[in-house]
């Protein structure tokens, strides 16, 4: 079990708006139908920011709001970008260095695009069972579009974002139980063919439509139908004793599927950051958390769940309470 210390994000005060964007001008009117239909109105966008610069502002918000400051921080943890600024060069000690936690080690984590932050909460989990001289772990992701379109046919629309997750053993919101799966099968669905191409050229591509519209989809479904039953059945909870479920910001249809999946409602946390922000990558779902935190949605428990078609899927238990039984 670790324990979430704070949390913080950071979105460009400018947005676009999804109508207007101007990919949309080359694609066919098939698919301009089907990103309208995403119930996604606008995205938050500056692209004078890289995501190192949208991760740190994120990680200086969220050491603010816990008291401390960079020298305070043992592990800078980034879940790394989609597409790098440079390559070769070391994003996650540029980040470190951008914060000034020159004290801390510094790494990334990733491979899993949306789910990417479930393998960092898994390392977090046992850097901090594993060394007691370390207590403050910062997981840092900025969030871009890996390529110059934001409209990923035919799945979502992504805004800009940074987030920050400081973790600690002890803390009044607790991560207490963390399911991961993965599928190698789907690892080249997605993908941008990018080295003799000029960035302003790249265009991330489907590989196979029909896959990720039915052989992916009711996978996914299976999938968390199975996560959800395994990660309350072996915390002694049953659906009816989580209020609260929130997931990645994809689409209205999306949601409308995995409610019907898991046999519960999505939270409108998520339907409204969906409409007002988009896509933001890996920070969605602890950035609905906050959300349904504010807006007292959140009553002691949620359920997380995360996926990607790389492929993988996830699921997590954040807690109030001392009442389930599994402890990791």
């Amino acid at each position: 079990m670790i324990a979430l210390a704070a949390s913080a994000w950071y979105l460009p005060e400018t947005s676009l708006a999804v109508a207007g964007l101007p990919e949309l001008a080359t694609r066919s009117e098939t698919e301009r139908a089907t990103c309208a239909a995403l119930g996604i109105d606008r995205v938050p966008a500056d692209d004078t920011l890289t995501a190192a610069e949208l991760a740190v502002r994120a990680g200086r918000r969220a050491l603010a709001a816990a008291g401390l400051d960079a020298g305070d921080v043992d592990v800078v943890l980034t879940v790394e970008p989609r597409a790098p600024q440079n390559l070769v060069s070391s994003e996650a000690t540029r980040v470190q260095a951008m914060l000034g936690a020159d004290r801390a080690m510094a790494f990334s984590v990733g491979g899993l695009g949306c789910a990417s932050l479930t393998p960092a909460l898994l390392v977090s989990r046992g850097l901090l069972r594993a060394d007691p001289d370390l207590a403050n772990v910062l997981v840092l992701h900025g969030s871009k579009p890996a390529t110059p379109g934001r409209y990923r046919h035919p799945v979502t629309v992504n805004g800009d974002s940074g987030g920050a997750l400081l973790l600690r053993r002890r803390g009044e919101l607790r991560i207490r139980d963390i399911l991961l799966e993965t599928n190698g099968a789907y690892a080249d669905l997605f993908r941008v063919d990018y080295r003799d191409e000029e960035f302003a050229r790249w265009r991330e591509e489907c590989t196979d439509p029909a896959v990720y519209s039915f052989r992916l989809a009711v996978e996914t479904r299976n999938r968390l139908r199975e996560l959800v039953a395994r990660l309350l059945g072996r915390n002694g909870l049953t659906p009816a004793d989580v209020p609260c479920y929130l997931t990645q910001n994809l689409s209205t249809a999306a949601f409308r599927n995995w409610s019907e999946a898991i046999g519960v409602p999505i939270a409108k946390a998520c339907f409204e950051n969906l409409a007002r922000h988009g896509h933001l990558g890996p920070n969605d779902v602890f950035f609905n958390l906050s959300a349904a935190r504010e807006s007292g949605e959140f009553d002691g428990r949620a359920v997380l769940l995360t996926l990607s078609p790389a492929a993988a899927w996830s699921a997590l238990l954040v807690t109030t309470d001392d009442t389930t039984s599994h402890e990791l």
